[in-house]
């Protein structure tokens, strides 16, 4: 290979060296492997499946595995794999991250370790971050595998449950991650076991890996449905809000968006809401309202983030200035706002289920994934999901020239010299494609170039086909695109005639990102496969990096800095000025993520104990029994919780403990006006109504129709008081990191309180259970006998 790579000498050489040994077994098996017939090389795959099923690995049967691979992808698509891709998909099957630029492959290189782990049976998973790239490459690599023998499947939105599960069913199914993350939480909210789509996940291979679990783990995959807003509770938390002063009750820091109330603002609703403390946990929907109608006030600009149309609230895009017609905020932040601007409340989303993007992808027992730029977040991935960060070098030494970056002073002479520049690289034909932070902020350099009379091509508000058309196009000659930097990610910018000579593809990046990776991620555009290339920022002390995240510094810096006539800042710190901003923003993000992970690790433990519960429900061959068993403890713990007060058991009235009893069970029992004395005599007049019970209970263990009934009324049980749960666990999510004003330790509060609000939760579960397994019951008792009486009266 490898020769051509020792000469080059890459950095991580020693971190390669592992790898290089198994690249040369797969070169040395090539000649063997092009002798095969076509029947020959397609019957590898059944040959391979039988020695794993004679106790070979899978790391026995890699090389000869991908030589078969290589060697179909030539016969297929006429494509052979280089050393360097042979090399990413040995770093993949490996669980890692391979680091690769963009243009080398990556789809070919996923064609390795995807059909080497299907060999197993079991299912590998390929996730890319859109349905067009999940079709375009399942339709393209999709036929070596199929030409291999195997079965190929596609997942994307819209499929039916059937289709979903033949999806599933295959032997390599490709889609989009969200997709199915959404899928794994549907199949924990069927009714029985052949509504489920999914099978065990065995391993994965995410594409563009640092988008689908850094910048998307922000967010966690919600399933949502409507419910009655408590209308009245909203309304009055917005009125007293409105008498609340900044800086006195509440505070704001417009950088982070963060409102919080101060404490004299806690002691004033307090007051207002005669409360001895609103972080109890029963005032816990109380203050959720409240820091809801702050947020509504505070971070919500009427005109700005939405408008009132026709009595409703319509949120705006803020990138794009358009109304986003049937969208709404979750967990009552809409109704806050309807509130604030004195409007009927609408019914509220309210989670059914939910998973992280972390918690998700940490089920599947490998991991792997590909991108351009992941060596900046290594820790974060090593950490969240072990997997190291390898960087693969380039089939072709890079010839891209990153130049300086420009700062100017002002955003107008900013936009002056973006002007020339771009006049002038265009006038002698050299493609250019020009990233920017958002759509706004296209459309404004669109402006900027109409002005200046230079024609473009501008991604905005386009099909993901039609985006990544445009971007494929980019290497045009004289071509002018302008995108948002995330835009047709996945797709090769490939050089017309004549581009080379005028000095390839130019990246003219408008604005800094918050994270360098993304930096890098649009650099990357550039220069791909060894063609000649160049990049480089145009930036102004004005731009949102600087003003939002080090404006202290920024402030300090800017009587000392120098500029020429132009407005082009000739100091060197500005710089490191910069850099710092960008530091400050990677930072702020990362513990974000990292605080929200670590509370989300709370609930995510319920979620499997209450997943495993309600997946036991619908396996289990005798529900009867399985059911008696999560329900034998209640009548005792319902004694035991009615019976601890101070007061003696013949001094309590026992009335309303005989009336939930009765309640769960089959037989009545009689406690008012009974001689007890002690717990144990309570105990001892329930045992025989109990054993009652239980006789009568599993009397309907042969009738098929009351079986099937309590198995669907387990599961609904189970999932009402789990959406209930969510609700509540929300809220205390909210509440939580105001406890920093007590000096409390929110993750550790979070936890207690959450493992107490379980408990809670699980006691009402079994409760339910057992009540309305025995009101089932009853039912069927009374039917009988109503059917006896009238057939001894016939």
């Amino acid at each position: 290979m490898s020769t051509n790579l020792l000469e080059r000498k890459p950095k991580n050489m020693k971190e390669l060296k592992p790898y290089l040994a198994r690249v040369e077994k797969i070169n040395e098996l090539e000649p063997k492997f092009q002798a095969l017939s076509d029947e020959e090389l397609q019957a590898k795959t059944a040959e391979f499946r039988s020695r794993l099923d004679e106790g070979e690995s899978i790391d026995d049967l890699t090389a000869e595995a991908f030589a078969t691979v290589r060697e179909a992808a030539v016969r297929v698509l006429g494509m052979r794999h280089f050393d360097v891709q042979l090399l990413g998909g040995l770093v993949l099957k490996k669980g890692n991250v391979g680091e690769m630029a963009t243009g080398e492959g990556k789809t070919l290189v996923a064609s390795l370790p995807a059909y080497l782990y299907a060999l197993e049976g079991k299912g590998t998973h390929i996730i890319t971050v859109n349905d067009y790239l999940a079709q375009r490459d399942k339709e393209l690599i999709g036929q070596i595998h199929e030409f291999l023998g195997l079965s190929v499947g596609l997942n994307v939105s819209g499929l039916s449950s059937s289709q979903k599960k033949n999806a599933y069913l295959c032997d390599i199914t490709y889609g989009v991650g969200n997709e199915f993350g959404f899928d794994y939480l549907r199949d924990n909210m069927v009714q029985s076991l052949d509504q489920k789509v999914q099978r065990p996940y065995h391993f994965a291979i995410i594409d563009e890996v640092d988008s689908v679990l850094i910048d998307e783990a922000r967010t966690p995959l919600i399933i949502a449905g409507k419910d009655q807003a408590a209308g009245r509770l909203y309304q009055v938390c917005s009125r007293v809000i409105a008498g609340f002063t900044q800086d006195e009750e509440f505070t704001f820091d417009p950088e982070t968006k963060v409102a919080n109330f101060t404490d004299d603002g806690i002691s004033k609703c307090e007051r207002i809401f005669g409360i001895p403390n609103l972080f109890d946990l029963e005032h816990s929907t109380l203050f959720h309202a409240l820091l809801q109608a702050l947020r509504a006030r505070m971070l919500f600009e009427r005109d700005v983030d939405y408008i009132v149309d026709d009595s409703q609230i319509k949120l705006v895009d803020m990138n794009t200035g358009r109304v986003m017609e049937g969208r709404s905020l979750s967990d009552g932040l809409h109704q806050a706002i309807e509130a604030k601007e004195g409007l009927a409340n609408s019914d509220e989303n309210k989670t059914y289920a939910s998973i992280t993007v972390q918690d998700y992808y940490r089920m599947y027992p490998t991991l792997s994934g590909m991108t351009g730029t992941a060596k900046t977040e290594e820790k974060e991935l090593f950490q969240v999901y072990g997997m190291d960060v390898i960087q693969i070098p380039t089939n072709k030494p890079n010839q891209r020239t990153d130049l300086p970056d420009q700062v100017f002073m002002t955003q107008q002479a900013k936009n002056d010299f973006l002007l020339e520049e771009i006049r002038s690289r265009y006038e002698k034909g050299q493609p250019m494609l020009i990233g920017t932070t958002s759509i706004l902020q296209s459309e404004e350099m669109a402006r900027i170039l109409d002005e200046g009379g230079v024609p473009y091509h501008l991604l905005n508000a386009k099909s993901v086909e039609q985006e990544a058309h445009l971007i494929a196009m980019a290497g045009q000659v004289g071509r002018v695109t302008i995108a948002t930097n995330m835009a047709g990610r996945g797709t090769d910018i490939i050089l017309g005639e004549g581009a080379a000579e005028r000095g390839g593809l130019h990246v003219l990046g408008t604005e800094r990102n918050e994270s360098k990776r993304i930096d890098n991620q649009l650099r990357g555009r550039s220069g791909r496969q060894g063609d000649p290339g160049s990049t480089q920022y145009v930036l102004s002390l004005e731009d949102y990096l600087l003003t939002r995240f080090a404006p202290d510094e920024l402030e300090r810096m800017r009587p000392k800095l120098k500029s020429d006539e132009n407005g082009l800042v000739t100091s060197s710190n500005v710089h490191k000025l910069v850099e710092t901003a960008q530091r400050i923003s990677e930072g702020m993000q990362y513990q974000v993520r990292e605080y929200n992970l670590k509370l989300e690790w709370v609930l995510n433990q319920q979620r499997q104990i209450v997943y495993e519960l309600r997946n036991n429900i619908l396996e289990t061959d005798d529900i009867l029994t399985f059911v008696d068993k999560q329900t034998a403890n209640v009548p005792w713990e319902m004694i035991d919780t009615y019976l601890q007060v101070d007061a003696a058991p013949e001094e309590i009235d026992l009335k309303p403990l005989e009336d939930n009893l009765n309640r769960i069970l089959l037989s009545d029992v009689t406690l008012a006006g009974q001689q007890v004395e002690t717990e144990d005599d309570v105990k001892e007049l329930v045992e025989p109504a109990w054993e009652e019970h239980k006789e009568r209970f599993f009397s309907f263990a042969e009738n098929e129709q009351v079986l099937a009934s309590v198995r669907g009324l387990a599961v609904v049980v189970v999932d009402n008081v789990w959406k209930s749960h969510l609700d509540t666990m929300q809220q205390l999510k909210e509440g939580i990191g105001m406890r920093q004003y007590q000096q409390e330790d929110p993750i550790q509060l979070f936890e207690k309180e959450g493992y107490s609000l379980f408990e809670s939760s699980f006691s009402q579960l079994t409760f339910e259970l057992a009540s309305r397994t025995a009101g089932l019951m009853e039912r069927k008792i009374a039917d009988q006998n109503k059917q006896e009486s009238k057939e001894r009266t016939i």
